[in-house]
């Protein structure tokens, strides 16, 4: 058996004791519990088995055992998130456990069953087993079985459910409602479904009526309320004009009055209408990347319009990796695309739709089309994931600014880094150079440095060359006081978690020497928390130790 430690939980709500569970230990140790890089609490373990971790305050922790690490989330009273996954194999008899092991293995709080449905316009017309509008073997029983398991993986399962398609069987009870091109022919997808307007009264009530049917019989916490991106504009066969964003909007707001107590997440295709459906009664704002965004400087966009639009809402972003089914790609350039497509969403504060079943990615739009990951994917994603949910609170707290434009460069000099090699720094993803942003909040600065020196171009989705690391980094910022404030740094493919750096002053500014950093660094500068004498470089133990009983 190989040796892990898995959260019992994709995260933990309150009244729900953190636990871990050991599987395959090598040998007694010390099970170590970190807070933003300091223990806080110790618990010996001899054998296998689910450790407790007792009562801890609401964020991301680390935990580690002889070599072993993982995190889990405490979540806060009212607290939304979206690290969202996937599903797509429902055959007889398949078995679900380790779709469960990934949920709690990744930290993912909702799964979305894609394709699960008898048909797009009659959801549970199959009975119990079925093949799918395309000819995939659908069991409920083992979707029931999927959803029992995520459940008890701690996450939420959301059936897919497409909000304006209807197949060719069901076509004449809904032609009246068809969105019509300039020509006359309806809108479709290929030659399968063609599309109504989500918001006509008839289909409206026939849709959320049969999400309900489905909540009853099939057991789904909510719903992933897809579109195609088409069309924009259109009309219907009776001369009515159709702005669709208004339509989806209705459609939104129809599902949450047929189903207010479920999850609803609804499919901004290419950000289209982000600005209209961000702030409906859903649960995140999720959006499906396509070109013309096909750099780290358009999802960043994205993301920073996609939270405006939502408010509080999570962001999550389905940025396909269509690279590891590329001919010639080897998984490691394809890991590193998928590397900075993560730094990128992360250190925005967005998550990624990527993973999911239990050893594979996705690749192309239609999920079946799956991709199975190779050793290192696996190692980069669990890791990755890791480093998003122990530094939850540097990434997606909402009251972080930033402030980039307001410390950085010559003119305010009160926050920058520079490389002794010459590498740029950089305010946008440019490739042969660090992409710098500094984001504040009270007296904490965060700081992203995304390493593109090595890179000749700044695509997501695109072979990357092997990462360049510069060398001579520089942190140079304005002290508050006379004292030297703490500096810390984590990156993901490094120890993980955040480590002292030393502190010294020239004049008024405090000056840290950087370490190299690889694709993806990030900085904890805490103005007005003194830097320990003797700076340590390593986590610091707590000052007692909490036994399990």
């Amino acid at each position: 058996m190989t040796f892990e430690l898995l959260p019992l939980s994709a995260a933990f709500r309150p009244g729900r004791t953190p636990a871990v569970e050991v599987r395959g230990l090598p040998g007694p140790g010390t099970l170590r519990v970190l807070h933003l890089g300091e223990h806080v609490a110790e618990h010996p373990v001899a054998a296998d088995g689910v450790v407790e971790l007792g009562e801890l305050p609401p964020g991301g922790y680390g935990v580690e055992l002889a070599g072993a690490r993982t995190a889990l989330e405490v979540l806060p009273d009212g607290a939304r998130r979206l690290r969202y996954g996937f599903v797509t194999d429902y055959r007889p008899g398949r078995d679900p456990s380790p779709v469960a092991d990934n949920v709690r293995r990744l930290h993912l709080t909702d799964v979305q069953f894609y394709d699960w449905a008898y048909r797009h316009a009659d959801l549970l017309g199959g009975g119990e087993d079925y093949t799918d509008a395309l000819d995939q073997p659908i069991s409920l029983a083992t979707v029931r079985a999927l959803i029992e398991a995520v459940h008890g993986a701690g996450a939420a399962a959301l059936g897919y459910a497409a909000v304006y398609g209807v197949g060719n069987a069901e076509w004449p009870d809904w032609e009246h409602a068809a969105l019509l091109k300039p020509t006359g022919d309806p809108y479709s997808l290929g030659d399968f479904l063609r599309l109504v307007d989500p918001g006509d009264p008839g289909w409206s009530s026939h849709f959320t009526a049969d999400l309900r049917t489905s909540v009853e019989r099939v057991g789904f916490d909510g719903f992933h309320l897809d579109q195609y991106g088409y069309p924009k504009h259109a009309v219907r066969p009776d001369g009515t004009a159709v702005s669709v964003e208004d339509s989806f909007a209705a459609v939104i707001d129809a599902a949450r009055a047929e189903l207010p107590e479920s999850r609803l997440v609804f499919n901004n295709v290419n950000d289209f209408p982000t600005w209209r459906t961000g702030h409906t009664a859903q649960d995140a704002v999720y959006i499906e990347v396509w070109p013309p965004h096909t750099t780290l400087g358009h999802l960043a966009s994205v993301v920073r319009e996609a939270r405006r639009a939502g408010g509080d809402k999570p962001v999550a972003i389905a940025a396909y990796q269509h690279i590891y089914s590329e001919p010639g790609v080897g998984a490691a350039s394809a890991d590193l695309a998928t590397a900075f497509t993560m730094a990128t969403l992360y250190s925005h504060g967005a998550s990624h739709l990527l993973c999911g079943e239990a050893d594979r990615i996705l690749v192309d739009p239609y999920y079946v089309r799956n991709h199975v990951t190779e050793p290192s994917t696996a190692a980069l994603l669990k890791r990755w994931y890791d480093f998003l949910v122990e530094h939850i609170e540097l990434l997606h707290a909402p009251e972080l600014a930033d402030m980039t434009g307001a410390l950085a460069g010559p003119y305010n000099d009160d926050c920058d880094v520079s490389y002794a090699d010459g590498t740029p720094v950089t305010e946008t993803p440019v490739p042969g150079a660090v992409w710098r942003r500094v984001l504040g909040s009270g007296d904490r600065l965060v700081v992203h440095l995304v390493n593109l020196a090595g890179q000749d171009d700044a695509e997501w989705d695109a072979p990357r060359k092997p990462v360049r690391e510069p060398v001579g980094g520089t942190l140079r910022f304005r002290r508050p006081g006379p004292y030297l404030p703490r500096v810390r740094h984590a990156d993901p493919d490094r120890a993980g978690v955040l480590l002292y750096l030393p502190v010294t002053a020239d004049g008024d500014h405090a000056v840290v020497e950087l370490p190299a950093p690889h694709v993806w660094q990030l900085l904890l500068i805490d103005l007005h928390t003194p830097a320990p004498s003797g700076t340590p470089t390593e986590p610091r133990a707590p000052s007692t130790s909490t036994d399990i009983t």
